[in-house]
């Protein structure tokens, strides 16, 4: 079975966006601002297809809502991918993380369908991604 990030890694490639970060972090100057307008790009293009999403979710339109929810996670896990994170090892560990969790209620945030939260329990760790954050702090 083919994997998503597999798929997105294709894509990039054959559009050139890993040649593009590439050819950043080769540059001499180590000026690092391109990097960061990507990211900034990146986490702009998230806003849009999620506002996108809601008009389609207040329209009614199934079909552009699956759209939408699809393409935010293509663009998600796309920067991951553009900036050399292993998307499948940090899903691995945030999965983990959150099968550790508890059924439970938050209070802080309301929840009027009453299902149920993922509380953290005592002594709960969350993931660590600090050996998986590829060329992320350059875009910083």
């Amino acid at each position: 079975m083919q994997q998503w990030h597999n798929d997105i890694n294709d894509m990039h490639k054959k559009f050139g966006v890993h040649d593009w970060v590439r050819e950043e972090l080769n540059k001499k100057d180590k000026d690092w601002s391109r990097l960061n307008k990507f990211l900034q790009f990146r986490i702009n293009f998230l806003k849009e297809e999620l506002n996108e999403t809601e008009e389609a979710f207040n329209n009614k339109d199934a079909a552009e809502v699956v759209d939408g929810l699809i393409d935010l996670c293509v663009i998600a896990i796309g920067t991951l991918d553009a900036f050399d994170v292993d998307a499948q090892k940090a899903w691995e560990q945030v999965h983990t993380a959150n099968m550790t969790k508890e059924r439970g209620v938050k209070e802080s945030r309301p929840n009027p369908l009453g299902l149920p939260d993922l509380i953290k329990p005592e002594g709960w760790v969350g993931p660590n991604h600090d050996d998986n954050i590829g060329n992320i702090t350059n875009a910083l």
